[in-house]
């Protein structure tokens, strides 16, 4: 999902998308551990995806603040 995307959702729907990208990152850990995970590089995709959903929520949670 790219930034535009993200940023057309309201503050729960992209709780909910941080939720289900915590819940990817720790199966991939997992499937990683256990030598199970076909591409490692899906994991660094996930913390980005992480990092993005957080920043566009702070964003919302700062410009609420300002209002």
């Amino acid at each position: 999902m790219n930034v535009k995307e993200l940023r057309e959702l309201s503050a729960e729907k992209l709780q909910d998308e941080l939720n289900d990208l915590k819940k990817e990152l720790f199966n991939l850990r997992f499937q990683h551990a256990i030598n199970q995970l076909d591409n490692p590089t899906r994991i660094a995709a996930v913390k980005k995806d992480i990092a993005r959903v957080k920043t566009i929520l702070r964003e919302i949670e700062l410009n609420g603040a300002n209002s």
